[in-house]
């Protein structure tokens, strides 16, 4: 099969780049999708938050009132969650665990599903290479827009490009991955992706 090939200066080659069925033609699983996003952001979290529990708040053992006789509902001690400055039921605690499991194998598959579906809808393209001249942001917006792109654009590299990365870097809707780190909340998020052929390459390779 073959997606659409962009040569340097923008404009759309008259044969297309072949890439592999088994990457690029796969049928898409949205339940293996959401699985595999939702996989990567929870594992991407860190517990950082803490909160007191019912013994860490500063409070008395004392009762406060008689258990009977004064027509109040009854209380034991001032850290009761139902006071105010009591300690949290089920506290949040620093040692938290979000990750979730998933097989390296499904992985691959949701990602090789999400690359196909983008392929399916137009929004995979790959050039032949994506260099900036000096690390200019408005030099490299401009080539963005001459490529036709508006929205925002996730670009896929074979390699770390300096000049590239510290051009695209101040630009919110523009990111730039080398290959072997793409991860699928990226695929999803960005309205276009843009590969140049070696990255093409190393997805081959590492999804196959």
């Amino acid at each position: 099969m073959e997606i659409k090939l962009i040569d340097k200066n923008g404009k759309a080659a008259k044969a297309g780049l072949t890439v592999s069925e088994a990457t690029f033609g796969r049928e898409f699983n949205e339940a293996l999708v959401h699985q595999v996003v939702v996989a990567y952001q929870a594992n991407a979290r860190t517990a950082t938050r803490a909160q007191l529990g019912r013994g860490n708040v500063s409070h008395t053992t004392h009762k406060p009132w008689n258990q009977k006789g004064t027509g109040r509902a009854r209380s034991g001690m001032s850290s009761s969650p139902i006071w105010r400055g009591g300690g949290r039921a089920f506290p949040n605690s620093p040692d938290e665990n979000f990750s979730h499991k998933i097989n390296r194998k499904s992985y691959r598959a949701g990602v090789r599903a999400i690359l196909s579906e983008l392929v399916r809808q137009e929004r995979l393209s790959a050039v032949e290479e994506f260099v900036v001249d000096s690390p200019k942001t408005k030099q490299l917006v401009e080539k963005i827009k001459n490529f036709g792109y508006t929205d925002g654009l996730l670009l896929l590299v074979d390699s770390f490009d300096e000049n590239l990365y510290l051009s695209a870097r101040n630009l919110p809707n523009v990111l730039v991955i080398e290959a072997q780190y793409v991860d699928p909340v990226s695929l999803v998020r960005f309205p276009n992706v843009l590969a140049t052929k070696g990255a093409v390459q190393k997805l081959e390779e590492m999804l196959a």
